[in-house]
C-alpha cells in the first residue's frame, strides 16, 4: 500500500491518519500553523523510507504548505535536482522552524551551490533565509573555516543579534556558540558577547539537555573535549 503512493492526495490522506493531537499541539506551542496532523517525526521517517527518493512528488508535496507533508518531502527530495532559485523560494516560504531545520539538514547542506546560497542569505532582510545563511555560516565556523573572517562575524552578531527577528537569532547563536567552542582564540570574546547580550539567559530546558545560552553551551563543550 505505501510503495503504491505516489500522488499527494494518497499521501495527505495516509498523514491525516497518522495525526494525534497531543503532537499537533506541540507543534503549535512551537509555532507551526493550522495546516497540519500533529504526526510523529518517527511516522514521517518510516513513511519516507517506504517511498524513497521521489523528486517531483516532493516538490508538489511542499506546494500544500502542510507541515507533515513538507517534512516529508524534505526526505525524499533529491537536493542535487534544485535551482538556486527553487531552494531559495522553499526557505523563503516556510517559517516553522522545525521543517526549516529539516530542510537546512537534509536539503540545503547537500547542495551543489551551498556556499552561494550561504552568501546571499547572509546578506538577506528575510528572515527565515538570514536563519538558513547563518545555519551555513555556523557550520563553515565549526568545520570548514577557511576563508571565513570570523571576527568580522563576531562583530555583526554583538551589532545585529539583540534586534534580530527571532528566527534569526537562533542560528546567529549557534554561529556565537561555535566561534566560542571550535577556536580557543575567540573563546573570551564570544563569551562576553554572550554575556552581555544575554539572549536565551533564561531559556527552559529539560533535564540532561544544555541551554542555547552561549555562554554555558561554549563551557559544556570545551569542558566536554577535555
Amino acid at each position: 500500500m505505501l510503495q503504491a503512493m505516489t500522488t499527494v492526495t494518497d499521501i495527505l490522506i495516509k498523514l491525516e491518519s497518522l495525526g494525534d493531537e497531543k503532537v499537533r499541539a506541540q507543534n503549535a506551542k512551537r509555532g507551526a500553523g493550522e495546516n497540519q496532523f500533529g504526526v510523529k517525526m518517527g511516522d514521517i521517517r518510516a513513511l519516507a523510507k517506504s517511498i524513497k527518493t521521489n523528486h517531483r512528488l516532493a516538490l508538489d508535496l511542499w506546494e500544500t504548505g502542510n507541515v507533515e507533508a513538507r517534512l516529508l518531502a524534505t526526505l525524499i527530495i533529491n537536493p542535487k535536482q534544485l535551482t538556486v532559485d527553487e531552494l531559495d523560494k522553499m526557505v523563503r516560504s516556510e517559517r516553522f522552524g522545525w521543517a526549516a531545520d529539516w530542510l537546512s539538514s537534509y536539503v540545503i547542506k547537500e547542495h551543489p551551490e551551498k556556499e552561494q546560497l550561504r552568501q546571499l542569505w547572509m546578506q538577506s532582510d528575510d528572515p527565515m533565509a538570514a536563519r538558513a545563511g547563518w545555519s551555513l555560516t555556523a557550520g563553515r565556523i565549526a568545520r570548514s573555516p577557511e576563508g571565513i573572517d570570523i571576527p568580522a562575524l563576531l562583530d555583526r552578531i554583538e551589532r545585529e543579534m539583540p534586534t534580530a527577528p527571532l528566527e534569526t537569532q537562533w542560528t546567529m547563536n549557534t554561529a556565537l556558540a561555535y566561534a566560542g567552542i571550535h577556536h580557543a582564540e575567540l573563546r573570551e570574546r564570544a563569551l562576553a558577547i554572550g554575556e552581555r547580550l544575554g539572549i536565551y539567559r533564561d531559556y527552559p530546558v529539560s533535564k540532561g539537555c544544555t541551554s542555547p545560552f552561549a555562554p554555558i553551551w561554549i563551557n559544556e563543550m570545551v569542558k566536554r573535549q577535555g
